[in-house]
């Protein structure tokens, strides 16, 4: 491998990287606006077993629809670059 591939191959992974960073805050965000806001209508010192409940099952869910979100929206950008690559 040339050092001119190695470059190119060390900046894919430190761009992939900080995407993968950048849709990490973006969920943690989303979590607390979504599921914070909707599960603990009166922040206190501590949550209550119904809060803690709540906040399980919302961010379960959550979780959920942003991998299907995720992987539908991979599955697409693997399927344009072969349809790419085939010269369609």
């Amino acid at each position: 491998m040339s050092d001119s591939e190695s470059i190119k191959n060390a900046l894919v992974k430190q761009v992939l990287q900080e995407a993968n960073l950048a849709n990490a805050r973006v969920l943690i965000e989303r979590l607390q606006d979504n599921c914070f806001e909707k599960c603990v209508p009166k922040p206190g010192t501590s949550l209550s077993s119904g809060e803690t409940t709540c906040m399980t099952m919302c961010m379960e869910k959550y979780m959920a629809a942003w991998n299907q979100v995720n992987s539908a929206y991979i599955a697409r950008i693997r399927q344009e670059s072969n349809n790419q690559n085939q010269g369609f």
